[in-house]
């Protein structure tokens, strides 16, 4: 067992129209969730684009908890709070201690957190969250092999895959954090447009990966001297690395593209056939 020791930031969203103010806002079926459930969700602009991407768990039937990229609990905070008008919700943003445990599907010693969740992308693991929890024992994973772990996963990361240009296909998280059989919410009719014409968003999030080199953040990929995507997250990986990048919709079906003067081989991130 590996653990990551790191910080999430928390919205604490308590109060007795808090369910019904979340189904309003956000993406995924508040009113669907078991207490001790959690799942992951966006809040969006009016247009559709991206606020923030989060996971939401619920507490109680009038509680629940918002996990979100550390340093990112501000921007969650102010977006839901916008709208609240009269609503009797009471919104308080924390940063708690996150333990990203990986390789086993259950910690053999876990303390009692009040966030207990599934990873991102399908990674085997929990994530386990909340305030001043004690030092796990464990093999330690250092920051950059979580990092790389989480470019091969394909899970993007707010202000680097995800920002307020983000179209939510763009960065292929539609799937575990939409429900499609919810009411309405903020900034559901491009979400639902692109779901019923067909993906057909300008570019797509990547995995690249290449045995030699390194790359940086904001390099430009380019195909026969055109641009065609560019790097948004870099890990190094052996004499090598592994990024995500967004790739232009005209160069979506090449296996591999020039960076630097180096070609680099293009995946599709995990579930992801298109």
């Amino acid at each position: 067992m590996s653990v990551y020791l790191g910080q999430r930031d928390v919205v604490l969203a308590a109060g007795p129209e808090a369910e019904g103010y979340l189904q309003g806002q956000i993406s995924q079926d508040v009113l669907a969730l078991a207490t001790g459930e959690s799942a992951w969700s966006l809040i969006l602009q009016p247009q559709g684009k991206v606020d923030a991407w989060f996971r939401i768990t619920r507490v109680s039937s009038d509680e629940f908890l918002l996990d979100v990229d550390a340093g990112y609990g501000e921007q969650l905070l102010a977006r839901l709070k916008r709208f609240k008008l009269r609503t009797k919700v009471e919104l308080e943003l924390a940063t708690w201690d996150w333990h990203a445990i990986r390789d086993h599907a259950e910690p053999t010693n876990a303390p009692d957190t009040p966030i207990a969740a599934a990873p991102a992308g399908g990674q085997m693991g929990v994530d386990l969250i909340g305030p001043d929890m004690p030092t796990p024992k464990a093999e330690s994973m250092s920051a950059d092999e979580f990092e790389k772990r989480r470019i091969l996963a394909g899970v993007p990361a707010m202000g680097s895959e995800l920002d307020e240009s983000t179209i939510p296909a763009e960065a292929r998280i539609v799937d575990q954090s939409v429900s499609f059989t919810k009411g309405c919410y903020t900034g559901q009719e491009l979400v639902a447009r692109v779901d019923s014409r067909g993906d057909n968003t300008p570019r797509k999030l990547r995995i690249l990966k290449a045995e030699s080199g390194i790359a940086t953040v904001g390099a430009e990929l380019s195909h026969e001297g055109a641009a065609a995507g560019v790097v948004t997250s870099v890990a190094v990986d052996g004499e090598g690395f592994v990024a995500l990048a967004y790739i232009k919709r005209s160069a979506l079906d090449l296996t591999s593209l020039e960076l630097d003067g180096h070609t680099v081989a293009v995946h599709t991130v995990p579930g992801d056939a298109s």
